[in-house]
């Protein structure tokens, strides 16, 4: 049996307990996480006493609830002690039955009958980092070799989110409106004020020409964003931020790329010889969306 609960109504410690022994468990679905990025607005549906859970985060347009997977949360989906395919059916139907989706992403753990798109991700699991380093392309160890000039000049340093926040809003790129980047610096933020975050910048001639963002929780450690002056972008400063701070975790630690689509992040991403990982998605057009609003109102849905 599965039942839907508002976030008013969802038992926290029980919750916390199913991601924690979860097969799939992922830092992206904790509350911390959700109550960020979705600014506390996601229900959850559960399986029997918790033994399954299923967040869905949703934005409110017109009074009209419709599931969106919120900026920088790249997957949800089901979790329980054991991923089973039969569950997972059960959560989606629930889900598509019940619920106006725009977009929602399942977690790379989740296997389905069903057929769904995927989206991929690369992940690199704990090891040696003299192992895992000489797994890396040929490419991307030309570009960590950085010349004598560089390296006399430039610096590794951990800096604070003001720091962080002013390289932000001069380099940010990729996302469509002035409102996104507000979202963006404000999630940043607030994940940076409860110690999940981190910024590292690259110097060269005391000035930052890279920079990536890293959220720590669990056994992972995600790179939620990276950051770059286009005018340095071939001196390799994103590679060295990332391969260093491969090599301070990943002996006890996963390090998640967070996606890579794109052709031009995928290969960058690829340099580090991570493993693929594909998670399912659901992702529908407006015409679509309008045509399952009308098909949930003809059916008393009323979310």
């Amino acid at each position: 049996m599965i039942r839907r609960l508002k976030y008013k109504e969802i038992d926290f410690k029980k919750y916390a307990d199913c991601l924690e022994n979860s097969e799939q468990r992922k830092y992206s679905a904790s509350k911390d996480f959700l109550d960020i990025t979705a600014n506390k607005q996601w229900d959850v549906l559960v399986y029997k006493d918790y033994e399954g859970v299923m967040p869905v985060p949703f934005i409110l347009k017109k009074g009209i609830k419709i599931v969106h997977n919120p900026l920088m949360c790249q997957q949800l989906g089901v979790f329980s002690v054991k991923d089973d395919k039969k569950i997972n059916e059960k959560f989606l139907h629930f889900l598509q039955k019940n619920y106006l989706i725009k977009v929602y992403y399942f977690n790379e753990t989740n296997r389905f009958d069903s057929k769904l798109t995927t989206k991929k991700n690369f992940v690199l699991y704990p090891g040696n980092y003299n192992e895992i380093f000489a797994k890396y392309s040929p490419k991307r160890k030309r570009k960590l070799r950085l010349d004598d000039e560089v390296l006399e000049n430039s610096a590794i340093k951990e800096i604070s989110y003001p720091e962080a926040e002013k390289f932000i809003r001069e380099n940010v790129v990729g996302l469509d409106k002035e409102h996104d980047s507000v979202a963006l610096l404000k999630t940043l933020e607030s994940f940076y004020s409860l110690k999940h975050l981190k910024f590292l910048a690259f110097y060269y001639h005391h000035e930052i020409t890279n920079m990536i963002a890293t959220y720590s929780d669990y056994d992972t450690i995600a790179l939620l964003g990276t950051f770059n002056d286009k005018k340095y972008i071939k001196m390799a400063g994103a590679s060295t931020l990332i391969d260093q701070v491969i090599k301070e975790n990943i002996e006890n630690r996963i390090f998640d790329f967070e996606g890579g689509n794109l052709p031009s992040i995928e290969e960058f991403f690829r340099g580090f010889r991570p493993e693929l990982k594909p998670y399912a998605v659901i992702d529908n057009s407006k015409k679509a969306l309008v045509k399952n609003f009308a098909s949930l109102m003809m059916r008393g849905k009323f979310f």
